[in-house]
């Protein structure tokens, strides 16, 4: 006789904070149940970040593909506590978890576009999310932090982050290295970034980390100062200046530093209006222009710029588990800084969270600790 199988029958009873209604308190349910089914696994939340995305979904009406009530949340790391039929390997490893996880078997994904794959799967959407003692997670695109002291709340690598502030890798720093990767950039080229909060900070970073120079725009005076000593070789505040006088002073630049003057790299990060103009005005001859930021804004754009300056505008949607170990191994060896641009509160704070980071009233990215 077969023994049966009780690993895909594992269950854990935990806690959520879900949101029942767009600008409705977050509401706490207790005695809720985590299961493992077949190539699934239960991950004890060490930390979950507070995404813009997020705020979008409680404040502005964006609509969950799952209905409420859902517990937000995709930015994730923990403990594999339970694994379901096929996901045994998974059991006890400290593991990041991806905002997006492609089904790994469509047509899209053996093609390599898994970031457009119909099953992918984002907790806080798809899901029930990080913003819970657990959440119950495809095992296949997890990220292990195989890392001495992962589980022990120890400082990792050089970074100085614990397991929980390593939560925010998953969007934030993993959505514009993707975004990067896929423009294509070198060491030596000249780096655009509009936006320089969460992703565009982040983005600033990892382009400095891959050997550019980068200029970013932020109407925060504080952000700006703040990446001057992790890799923003010039920072702007384009509220001060007009578009013209903006394009100048970046070719300036780019001449006084000896950058090309062509196939410029600009990542849109801002999620605005404004944002999205600008980072288009700038674009000259054979320049990527990255959208990585979202807003329900609308523009006005003269797409034949694209064709005068043989340019080339892409979107980007989160980032493919794959890269994530790249990431986190950049953020290991201290070449991207987390630890100055995150802070942690506890999950039963979650209302008043939200509600400054709505406000913008935080300064770094929230990491809620349950």
């Amino acid at each position: 006789m077969t023994a049966p199988d009780t690993a895909s029958k594992s269950t854990i009873t935990g806690y959520r904070w879900q949101m029942t209604a767009a600008g409705e308190p977050l509401a706490r349910a207790a005695d809720e149940t985590f299961e493992a089914g077949p190539g699934e696994a239960v991950v004890r939340v060490a930390g979950c970040g507070v995404c813009h995305t997020d705020l979008g979904f409680l404040y502005d009406g964006v609509a969950t593909r799952q209905a409420a009530p859902i517990a937000l949340g995709h930015e994730i790391s923990g403990e594999v506590v339970a694994a379901g039929a096929g996901a045994e390997e998974w059991l006890g490893r400290a593991v990041i978890i991806p905002a997006v996880t492609p089904c790994g078997t469509c047509a899209d994904c053996e093609a390599g576009l898994g970031a457009i794959c119909t099953g992918q799967v984002m907790p806080g959407n798809d899901i029930q999310g990080g913003f819970a003692s657990h959440v119950t997670v495809p095992a296949h695109g997890l990220c292990h932090v195989d890392v001495p002291g992962a589980l022990a709340g120890a400082a990792l690598g050089e970074s100085g982050c614990n397991l929980a502030e390593l939560s925010v890798i998953a969007d934030a720093v993993t959505t514009p290295y993707q975004a990067i990767r896929r423009a294509g950039l070198e060491a030596g080229d000249f780096a655009i970034v509009v936006g320089l909060g969460g992703v565009g900070g982040f983005a600033v970073q990892i382009a400095a980390a891959l050997g550019a120079t980068v200029a970013g725009f932020d109407i925060n005076p504080a952000r700006l100062a703040s990446l001057k000593d992790h890799g923003l070789a010039l920072g702007i505040d384009p509220s001060q200046s007009d578009p013209r006088e903006i394009k100048k002073t970046i070719r300036s630049f780019a001449k006084e530093k000896g950058l090309p003057r062509t196939g410029w790299k600009i990542f849109e990060c801002s999620g605005s209006g404004p944002g999205q103009e600008l980072a288009f005005n700038l674009m000259g001859h054979g320049a990527h222009l990255s959208v990585v930021g979202f807003t329900m804004a609308k523009v006005n754009l003269r797409l034949s710029n694209l064709m005068a300056f043989h340019a080339t505008a892409q979107g980007n949607w989160g980032c493919l588990p794959e890269y994530y170990p790249d990431v986190l191994q950049l953020v290991l060896e201290g070449r991207v800084n987390l630890k100055d641009f995150v802070e942690t509160h506890a999950m039963d704070d979650i209302q008043q969270v939200m509600e400054d980071a709505h406000g913008h009233r935080l300064e770094r990215r929230a990491v809620l600790m349950p």
